[in-house]
């Protein structure tokens, strides 16, 4: 991806929990405890991957990708596409991205990486706008 600098890679930790999982140190209700919103998210707005899951070995993952940075405002927090994230990367000077990987079939979740992208150039945060749930 363009811009992607600063990557943090949590593959190391993936790892030692699945081998602790299959080990007997770590029941599977402590690693399959994804909250339903982000079950819920990962149905919707989930980046489907070949990838099977490695607790249940039945479903395919999805990847959520989730930007923050000062620059987003009150978007911060936001779930986006590998695509609208390298449109976002052109727009802005530093947004954080976590990618979580989810099993929708057993609630396995994880964080797979984190990066940086943007121009470096920085830019003040949108004004916020009015809600509904301002009034």
């Amino acid at each position: 991806m363009w811009s992607q600098r600063s990557v943090i890679d949590y593959s190391l930790q993936r790892r030692a929990k699945l081998s602790s999982l299959r080990g007997g140190g770590i029941m599977r209700d402590d690693l399959c405890d994804a909250d339903p919103y982000t079950l819920l998210a990962a149905k919707h707005h989930g980046e489907p991957t070949d990838t099977l899951c490695p607790v249940c070995r039945k479903e395919p993952l999805a990847h959520l990708s989730y930007v923050f940075g000062e620059e987003l405002g009150q978007y911060s927090g936001r779930i986006k596409s590998r695509a609208e994230i390298e449109e976002m990367a052109h727009e802005h000077g530093e947004i954080r991205i976590y990618v979580l990987e989810i099993c929708r079939g057993c609630s396995w979740n994880h964080l797979v990486e984190s990066y940086v992208v943007g121009d470096g150039v920085p830019r003040k945060a949108p004004r916020r706008q009015r809600t509904v749930e301002d009034d």
